[in-house]
């Protein structure tokens, strides 16, 4: 794998559970729990939440990270948001970030349940577009003791105005249009349409960023297909749902999590990073902004020699610890 990519890690330190809880909404949330195979089960002990890259399921990135959080001594879990991957949710690849700010708070009510778990000490963890839903959740969830983003991506700004505010008005508007004439279609029984996601080919008028997003998504070294979807699907939502992002300001009183910690990690070279920029700006201390030299954002998903592990083991230690 490319520059020690290595998304599909697997670790003979830490025992793999499978698992499933029902949100808020009684939508069933899919899950992988990591536990320490040294971990005294008869005491209690930090947890952290981990949410994968909008589009993505847990496989890709977020088990990684639960992986080398658990090697840790934490417990983790991993999640696939609702209308994803394993998790529950009709019509699949539909948009709603509130839900999916209710999936980290779900996986809080499962953690707490959990004997060997102090629900005094949980934090979570969100990579890419996870960024924005874990502090929608933190804001009003305040269980979330520490609140970790890696490669933020905050979709409600993504999807308004683009990077670099690279979206003007009438192109958002013809945007909302679309979306609205596919809603008559797909009322009417006609059949669905999906956009953005990672393109499917490269040719010479690709865009750095598309290349980016495909090294991951479209290669062996993050490529996955959910039971029951299609390669042809993956990371695409529908186009009449992928406007509820336009409605969705995941930075609007991010003031309110302090005294809550929070983590912002960003790639030197993101063309995300502005995002994380952004909330870092607006949270109210306890809060850093940490800049990984070099790094790229999809860097962050998987390149382990890059990702700044005992940057967030410190963290967690010593905010849950």
């Amino acid at each position: 794998m490319s520059n020690h990519a290595d998304n599909f890690y697997k670790s003979d330190l830490v025992v793999i559970q499978k698992v499933t809880f029902k949100n808020q909404y009684q939508m069933t949330v899919a899950g992988n729990l990591f536990v320490p195979k040294t971990l005294d089960r008869n005491r209690k002990h930090a947890a952290i939440v981990v949410g994968h890259p909008m589009g993505a399921v847990n496989e890709q990135s977020a088990n990684l990270y639960a992986t080398k959080m658990a090697e840790q001594g934490f417990v983790t879990l991993s999640l696939d948001l609702s209308f994803w991957g394993e998790s529950e949710g009709q019509p699949r690849n539909a948009v709603s970030p509130d839900i999916y700010a209710e999936d980290f708070s779900a996986a809080v009510d499962f953690l707490d349940t959990q004997p060997f778990v102090d629900r005094q000490r949980i934090g979570v963890i969100g990579i890419c577009g996870s960024g924005s839903f874990v502090i929608s959740a933190a804001k009003i969830d305040p269980r979330m003791k520490a609140i970790a983003t890696v490669s933020m991506y905050d979709m409600g700004a993504a999807n308004r105005n683009g990077l670099r505010h690279g979206l003007g008005l009438d192109q958002r508007k013809r945007i909302i249009a679309d979306a609205a004439a596919q809603r008559d279609v797909e009322f009417a029984g006609g059949d669905k349409r999906y956009t953005s996601g990672t393109v499917h080919q490269l040719d010479e008028h690709s865009t750095p960023i598309e290349r980016e997003f495909y090294d991951f998504y479209r290669t062996p070294r993050g490529e996955y297909t959910p039971p029951g979807s299609s390669p042809a699907l993956t990371t695409h939502p529908t186009l009449s749902s992928n406007v509820k992002f336009m409605n969705f300001y995941p930075f609007n009183d991010i003031e309110t999590i302090s005294p809550r910690p929070l983590l912002f990690i960003t790639g030197e070279n993101a063309h995300s990073r502005e995002f994380s920029e952004d909330a870092y700006r607006l949270a109210k201390q306890p809060k850093e902004l940490f800049v990984v030299p070099g790094a790229g954002h999809v860097d962050l998903y998987d390149r382990v020699d890059l990702i700044p592990f005992d940057k967030l083991t410190a963290f967690f230690r010593s905010h849950l610890e």
